[in-house]
């Protein structure tokens, strides 16, 4: 499936735009929000020699991912508005579609946290759903992020005007995302650890007839749009 839009990118593995645009070798790396980890996994493997950290706030899947090791990995429990880690001790931060978790009056401590965090040069790396699309149309049935996306948006904005960043890239893309049928949907999207959405029966119907005209040849595929922003800690680089 292409993109409906010529000029914009479609993506199907993140980590090859995120390599793309800073240095992933020997890099000490913090995810915050880190979920399942499974780019920080990818990463890893690609580039041994660095060392991923990932924080995360939800206790069930920290405890997923602490029964799942892996070398260079380790996890712990925290939140971006206060990352339980000293000045400068990180290259590269990547917020993988969790700034718009971040409660609306955090996220600019958030975003200052992660500053503190990175040594100067540092690199963030946010990556957001863009509130638009077929997906988004079937997922704001149960969980409408509005509010919160255009909030995470306005927080990056203010942290440029702030001084504390520059933004040094910005790329739009899709990115594929597929499901079986609807079970497979249901049990990945809307009965997450994190989230109560608090679907009762009239809801879950609700979005099973919005999501099944999409089920074509065994499945139903989607291409979602993504916004990502770079941004670079002003200061002068480590050696400068």
């Amino acid at each position: 499936m292409k993109s409906l839009d010529p000029h914009t990118l479609r993506i199907d593995d993140e980590l090859e735009l995120l390599a793309a645009l800073v240095p992933l070798a020997d890099q000490r790396i913090a995810e915050l929000g880190c979920g399942a980890a499974a780019l920080a996994r990818r990463l890893l493997l690609r580039c041994p020699g660095s060392r991923v950290t990932g924080i995360e706030v939800d206790a069930r899947q920290l405890a997923k991912n602490l029964a799942a090791p892996q070398a260079g990995l380790e996890f712990v429990a925290g939140v971006a508005q206060d990352i339980p880690f000293a000045d400068a001790v990180f290259d590269l931060a990547l917020m993988l579609k969790s700034l718009h978790h971040v409660p609306l009056p955090a996220m600019a401590r958030a975003l200052a946290e992660t500053a503190r965090v990175l040594r100067p040069g540092g690199h963030l790396y946010i990556s957001e759903p863009v509130y638009a699309g077929p997906f988004n149309d079937v997922m704001r049935l149960f969980n409408d992020e509005g509010a919160v996306r255009a909030a995470a948006q306005a927080a990056v904005d203010a942290a440029i005007a702030s001084g504390a960043w520059e933004q040094v890239a910005e790329r739009r893309f899709e990115m594929p995302v597929s499901f079986d049928d609807f079970e497979d949907f249901e049990r990945r999207m809307m009965r997450p650890t994190f989230a109560d959405h608090r679907i009762d029966d009239v809801k879950l119907a609700q979005v099973r007839a919005a999501f099944e005209p999409h089920l074509r040849d065994g499945a139903a595929r989607f291409d979602r749009p993504m916004h990502v922003r770079l941004l670079r800690k002003r200061g002068p680089a480590a050696g400068a």
